[in-house]
């Protein structure tokens, strides 16, 4: 589920901590490791907790009908309350994911879920005209089923000013990982409920995300002379040390990562930039990228293999 561009975001935020604690030297590397996988598994915590967001509103359409019909002199329609969310299909699928399921369970996500913002977004949900079409319509095709779901995450739940200063308040790391987060959640929409939540990434990835951390660590002065003469129209001092970062990153990838193509290592790192540093940030990486290619490229220091698989 997790793309090459979220674990970038990851190692630069765990060498940044590293830089923090003084530790960004090779013999920093293990705890690197720790923090990077610690801060790949609270992206996919959040992703669950998010989704537990859509299991308990589903099941408070239920408490709601049957409150609605215990009144002491209910009207017709408070007996006739739809419940048709609370048998949606792709819901349906999610929750009969073991690997969900036993995901839900752990500590950091079972209890994270807090039940009076259920009852608000449930009852913020009920009165739009995207949950009234929902339910009046017979249709349950899974894209559908879909859809209502991506309505609450996207409408109901993230343009949600107070619930998503709530999840700040409440839920660790989520200014960081809130991004990657919404990443996650598009991924699934696009694919299916069968994602293995015990797996947040492949093999494959698991083990770029750890050589590039390494690769940086150990090549960090000479990635530095590379850098610092392309800084002259720049004040270095005053460059910021998540742009520095990036450009370590960015260079290693060219020079030590064969199967990603430089047109994909630069532009990724624009937009990180872009997202994550200063407004400046995307064209300074930009510029500086580019010329340290060129120079490469003249010394003919650049070998890269074709691959099928996107980076």
């Amino acid at each position: 589920m997790i793309s090459r561009r979220n674990i970038r975001v990851k190692v630069m935020q765990t060498l940044y901590t590293l830089e923090s604690m003084g530790n960004a030297t090779p013999e920093g590397y293990q705890q690197g490791v720790s923090i990077l996988n610690d801060k790949l598994k609270r992206g996919m915590d959040l992703l669950v907790i998010s989704l537990s967001y859509f299991q308990h509103i589903a099941e408070y359409v239920v408490l709601h009908a049957a409150q609605k019909a215990s009144k002491y002199l209910p009207t017709q329609e408070d007996l006739n309350v739809n419940t048709k969310l609370a048998g949606n299909t792709f819901l349906k699928q999610l929750t009969a994911n073991a690997s969900y399921n036993n995901y839900v369970q752990e500590p950091t996500v079972a209890h994270a879920v807090n039940n009076e913002w259920v009852k608000k977004l449930f009852l913020q949900l009920i009165d739009t005209d995207a949950y009234q079409s929902y339910i009046e319509s017979e249709d349950r095709t899974i894209a559908k089923e879909k859809e209502i779901f991506r309505f609450v995450w996207e409408k109901i739940m993230l343009e949600n000013e107070s619930f998503m200063e709530y999840f700040s308040e409440e839920l660790t790391g989520w200014e960081d990982d809130k991004e990657m987060t919404i990443m996650l959640m598009e991924n699934l929409f696009k694919s299916n409920a069968k994602v293995n939540f015990n797996r947040l990434i492949s093999e494959e990835k698991e083990a770029y995300s750890h050589e590039l951390l390494r690769t940086v660590l150990e090549k960090d002065e000479f990635c530095k002379s590379l850098i610092h003469p392309k800084l002259s129209n720049w004040d270095t001092e005053r460059v910021a040390l998540i742009d520095l970062l990036l450009l370590k990153m960015g260079v290693c990838e060219l020079l030590f990562f064969p199967t990603i193509p430089t047109k994909v290592t630069i532009n990724e790192y624009i937009e990180i930039a872009k997202r994550y540093s200063t407004p400046q940030s995307g064209q300074f990486v930009n510029g500086v990228l580019d010329n340290i290619l060129k120079d490469l490229v003249k010394e003919n220091k650049i070998n890269k293999q074709e691959r099928s698989r996107k980076s």
